[in-house]
């Protein structure tokens, strides 16, 4: 249900009511903002443009519990197929993450918002922005009539391709990968473990099939632009062409959603009177796409700094840049090292990555994984597996993964 509000002017305006808009939304009120939400759909969490597959520590940071309410099924690991060899058992030994309703967990967490005072209008676009002074103007068109709204600080959390970053003159990611999931009938090894698939079958990303239970899975993928290849003919490639998937794939789809993967943030994310947070400033790990726990992160840092720029009276850049600093002080070096995964993994042939997958496929580098493995912290891991001792046989590729990397 949409809230109406009473005034045309807020302290602070979050554009986009997606988890991350909501929970910036929520700590701007919380920390005495009065705040709006605006949303350019006509409810919370439609259209889907997610996995919906949530680490643990992503649920937790937005300051929820899992539940019945929007939890479908728990995973513990991963199985790793290569182009060639043996897939890769990866058991983390207790629930990594959670599939999950999308749809269901972005209501939660609207609904939360909404219980801190935030109002909400939906079927609004925002059009432009307009600095008077202090002031931010906000115009929109809010079903079908054009109003606008003034407020101190503006929190642009509307997406990939955000137009208020851009309007502010922070442009937008340069590097967004298009990515599509199709949810299938599917039969499934053991629902407690997603499936990967890297090379060239998909180029410079990775495939997946999530368990939603025993006879339906999520199965999706990102590629990355520079190959010129269609997102889509390599999903049905992946479905009906490779072995492993056809063999469990049941047919047709039961639902198809499209969406964009952002790497690497923004060089700048804030502007006299606006913040930037989420996908939006592409604060997104590179080396999963997932993008809950970092921008959940960042949300609280903006909400926070909106409003302490509301009660100090300072809107402008110099102030803002707090938020700035303080994000990348949380994650910026995390983000950095996952960038450079990315492009190490990426730049592998084949073989190489044939070679490495194998090589990892030893009992005490598996329990390495399982000790050290972290959705959201991969560097973590990647500084103990760096040891060449771990493997001899991988001594080699050990040696070009450091150079690459740190």
């Amino acid at each position: 249900m949409e809230i109406e509000a009473d005034m045309k002017r807020y302290d602070v305006i979050v554009v986009g009511a997606g988890p991350i808009g909501s929970t910036a939304a929520r700590y701007a009120a919380m920390n005495g903002a009065r705040t709006l939400m605006v949303e350019d759909h006509s409810s919370i969490g439609s259209p889907v443009g997610c996995t919906g597959l949530l680490s643990t520590r992503a649920v937790s940071e937005c300051d929820v519990e899992p539940s019945d309410d929007f939890v479908f099924n728990s995973v513990r690991g991963a199985f790793v197929h290569p182009m060639n060899g043996d897939r890769l058992p990866i058991d983390g030994k207790k629930t990594k993450a959670y599939v999950v309703s999308r749809k269901m967990f972005d209501r939660q967490l609207g609904a939360m918002a909404l219980g801190e005072d935030v109002d909400l209008w939906l079927n609004t676009r925002a059009t432009g922005i307009e600095t008077s002074g202090k002031i931010q103007r906000l115009s929109v068109i809010r079903e079908g009539r054009t109003e606008t709204i003034e407020a101190n600080v503006i929190i642009a959390a509307d997406g990939v391709r955000s137009r208020i970053a851009k309007m502010a003159g922070l442009g937008n990611v340069s590097k967004v990968l298009p990515g599509i999931q199709a949810e299938v009938p599917y039969r499934s090894d053991d629902t407690d473990f997603v499936e990967l698939f890297v090379g060239s079958q998909v180029p410079g990303f990775f495939g997946w099939t999530v368990p939603v239970n025993e006879s339906i899975s999520r199965v999706g993928m990102a590629v990355d632009p520079k190959y010129g290849i269609n997102a889509h003919e390599v999903l049905e490639e992946l479905l009906i062409n490779n072995k492993h998937v056809a063999s469990r794939y049941g047919g047709g789809k039961l639902d198809l959603v499209m969406g964009g993967i952002p790497l690497g943030p923004l060089e700048k994310t804030y502007s006299d009177g606006v913040i930037v947070v989420g996908d939006a400033a592409g604060q997104v790990k590179p080396t999963s796409g997932g993008g809950i726990y970092t921008g959940a992160v960042c949300a609280k840092i903006a909400g926070e700094v909106a409003a302490k720029a509301v009660s100090e009276e300072n809107s402008s850049s110099n102030f803002l840049s707090e938020y700035d600093k303080r994000w990348r002080g949380k994650i910026g070096k995390e983000l950095s090292m996952g960038m450079r995964i990315h492009n190490f993994i990426g730049g592998l042939e084949d073989s190489e990555l044939d070679e490495l997958i194998g090589s990892m496929n030893d009992p005490a580098i598996l329990d390495t994984i399982t000790r050290y493995g972290d959705m959201d912290h991969p560097s973590i891991l990647i500084k103990k597996m760096l040891h060449p001792s771990r493997s001899v046989h991988m001594l080699k590729v050990f040696r070009a993964f450091a150079k690459a990397v740190l």
